[in-house]
C-alpha cells in the first residue's frame, strides 16, 4: 500500500490510507505556494529538504523547533533566503558575542554525518525570550535565524514575527474543514489519482486566496479580514451558475 495507515486503537490499521503533506505557505495571504506529497510514514524533514531547495532571496523562511538539523539548515540558507527557526533548549550553539538587542552571535557545527569534522562550522544569530500566555509554567523559545545585524531586524520584531508561524495552522484548517469537508475521504482509489486529486484541493485553495487578495487589494483592507469561508461559498455559488464549453 502506497500511502499506509495509521495505528487504530480498535484494530490493527485504521480504515483508510492517510497521505502526508508539507508546505510552504505565506503568512499574510495563506497562499500555500508550494507542497511535497507523500506517504504518510515518510518523515517531515525529508519532505522539507525537497521544499527548501524552492526558497527565494528576498524570503524570510520560519520553520518550527522539529525541523532544525545542520544539514537542512545549511541547504536553506544556501539559497539565499532569511530563516528564523526554533531550535529545542538543548540545541548548544557556540557562543562568540552578545549584541545590543540582546540576541547573540554563536556558531553552529554538524552533528553527525559523514564527513562532519571537516565541514565548516555556521555562524548564526540566537534569540532567547519566554512567553507568559497564561499557563503555569513559562513557554520559553530559542530562535536562530541567519540575520545577524539587529538594525536590520531587531530581537523583538524577529520574536514577534516567529509567531506568525501559526498561519500555516490555520491555512490546513481552511484546506481540511472548510474546504474539503471534515471526515470526507478522497475519491481516488490509486496513488497517482490521490495525487492528482489533493493538488485539486491545493490549487483550488491558491486560486480562493488569490481572489481574496485581489479582493483585499481593492478594498484596501489585510487579507486576513476578509472570511475564507465567505470566500469560498461565494467561489462555488459563481461556478454553479457557470457552463463550460466541451470543446
Amino acid at each position: 500500500e502506497f500511502f499506509g495507515r495509521p495505528a487504530s486503537t480498535r484494530s490493527a490499521q485504521a480504515a483508510f490510507p492517510q497521505a502526508r503533506i508539507a508546505a510552504l505557505a505565506e503568512c499574510g495571504t495563506h497562499a500555500l505556494f508550494d507542497a511535497v506529497v507523500g506517504p504518510r510514514d515518510i518523515s517531515e524533514v525529508s519532505m522539507m529538504r525537497t521544499l527548501v531547495s524552492r526558497l527565494q532571496p528576498g524570503m524570510l523562511c520560519l520553520a518550527d523547533r522539529g525541523l532544525y538539523g545542520f544539514d537542512l539548515w545549511s541547504q536553506a540558507a544556501g539559497t539565499g533566503a532569511d530563516l528564523l527557526w526554533r531550535v529545542k533548549r538543548t540545541q548548544r550553539p557556540r557562543f562568540i558575542d552578545t549584541l545590543p538587542d540582546g540576541s547573540w552571535l554563536a556558531r553552529i557545527i554538524p552533528t553527525s554525518g559523514k564527513g562532519r569534522r571537516s565541514r565548516q562550522a555556521v555562524t548564526v544569530r540566537v534569540i532567547d525570550y519566554t512567553l507568559d500566555d497564561g499557563r503555569d509554567i513559562e513557554q520559553t523559545y530559542r530562535l536562530l535565524t541567519t540575520i545577524l545585524d539587529p538594525e536590520q531586524a531587531s530581537a523583538a520584531e524577529l520574536a514577534a514575527a516567529y509567531h506568525q508561524r501559526w498561519e500555516i495552522e490555520s491555512v490546513f484548517d481552511e484546506l481540511k474543514t472548510h474546504q474539503r469537508g471534515p471526515r470526507v475521504v478522497l475519491r481516488s482509489k490509486s496513488p497517482a489519482l490521490v495525487q492528482q486529486e489533493i493538488w485539486g484541493h491545493l490549487c483550488c485553495h491558491y486560486a480562493v486566496r488569490t481572489l481574496m487578495v485581489d479582493t483585499a487589494a481593492d478594498t484596501g483592507l489585510d487579507p486576513d479580514r476578509i472570511s475564507f469561508v465567505a470566500a469560498l461559498r461565494i467561489s462555488r455559488r459563481s461556478l454553479s451558475h457557470s457552463s463550460f464549453s466541451p470543446s
